[in-house]
């Protein structure tokens, strides 16, 4: 059969997307160049818009099983707490692994479509005219289509041919965490200590801990001793058991445009986030979301349906809201920056100010990802 949909990308994003799809009736197929799914410390967060996402495609509840709420916040420096938010239970944030969600999705999918992901299928390229679209794979295969969704994250291939340029955006940083089991509460601890932030975030088993790399040449490695030592010098805390820590790069872009004809992105390959802040994932099932009201019709209508008005409002929309996004997770990474002096005791003050009313319910709403 003809997919009318073809997913580029098996990862939470394009799963959700063709979860979503598929049960609405729309005949889709995932290609996947990955031959087992990573298990690898990836995102954990999935705020209050992405769980509504989650329900609609039928997996929350396992998930909810497999993960932890995360139900407020506290922020400190220098051992002392500054602030404290509580969020509403309609408000509060699943902790997950990634691959949790991504192995819920693959199996309601399997329950809708069971042929519908096929992976080892290497996507080189996307041709389409007025009528349909083509999409060439590595072992000189092709599939035709009505719409392509690339999902297949920030180093994606397939923006270039259309002529879809990544636009940096402002905001970087250099992080390290590492996840670690034991006993744990459903709080999320953020240290704004003079040498950066520190956080400590609820895990279904235990918490994963992040730090802020400023003071660190880019060429030294940090291993388990030295993310040991960056907690205990900052925040007093001493770690035993330290996995090998992951460094990375937080950075920032939004592709200028989302849609191009039949191709339309979504996911990180259509926007990176800084993950300080946990919004990427949850940005990206918006986006399946917005993809899932927006498709059906046009695609079921019996003169084939005209895709370019659905798609491009998508795209309008959903730019606006990455945009959004990359400005709250700006200021939060500038929040998290290294300070000292007037600039820490300035940044001391403003969150004492958000962590009382009324500005307390407006970082509520931006840390539970309203308005996007």
């Amino acid at each position: 059969m003809t997919p009318q949909v073809v997913v580029v990308g098996g990862g939470p994003v394009g799963l959700l997307s063709a979860v979503l799809l598929a049960d609405r009736g729309v005949d889709v197929v995932v290609l996947e160049r990955r031959l087992e799914r990573s298990t690898r410390p990836k995102a954990i967060g999935v705020h209050a818009p992405g769980v509504r996402a989650l329900r609609e495609a039928g997996v929350l509840a396992e998930l909810e099983g497999a993960g932890t709420r995360i139900t407020g916040g506290e922020v400190g420096v220098a051992g002392r707490r500054l602030g404290r938010l509580r969020f509403a239970e309609a408000s509060a944030v699943l902790s997950v692994p990634q691959h949790l969600v991504e192995a819920a999705l693959e199996r309601r999918l399997g329950e809708l479509a069971p042929s519908a992901l096929r992976r080892g299928a290497e996507v080189i390229g996307l041709a389409q005219d007025r009528n349909a679209l083509r999409v060439r794979l590595v072992d000189g295969g092709e599939l035709v289509a009505r719409c392509a969704i690339v999902a297949d994250g920030v180093r994606s291939r397939l923006r270039e041919p259309p002529g879809i340029n990544w636009r940096r955006r402002p905001g970087v940083a250099r992080y390290a965490m590492a996840d670690l089991t034991g006993p744990g509460d459903d709080v999320a601890r953020l240290h704004f200590e003079a040498g950066g932030v520190v956080e400590a975030l609820p895990l279904p088993d235990g918490r994963r801990w992040v730090v802020h790399l400023a003071d660190r040449d880019p060429g030294d490695a940090i291993d388990a001793a030295g993310f040991a030592a960056i907690v205990a010098e900052r925040v007093g805390v001493r770690l035993d058991g330290v996995p090998e820590p992951s460094v990375f790069l937080a950075s920032q872009h939004v592709a200028d445009r989302f849609v191009v004809g039949r191709v339309v992105l979504a996911g990180d390959a259509a926007h990176e986030v800084s993950p300080i802040g946990g919004q990427g994932m949850t940005l990206g099932f918006l986006d399946a979301l917005a993809l899932a009201e927006a498709l059906p019709d046009a695609l079921a209508s019996p003169d084939g349906g005209d895709l370019a008005l659905p798609l491009r409002r998508y795209g309008r929309r959903r730019r606006r809201a990455a945009m959004r996004a990359c400005r709250r997770a700006r200021f939060n990474m500038a929040m998290g920056a290294p300070a000292r002096g007037i600039r820490l005791a300035l940044r001391n003050t403003a969150v004492r100010l958000l962590a009382v009313p009324p500005m307390r319910a407006m970082l509520a709403g931006v840390f539970t990802m309203r308005g996007l």
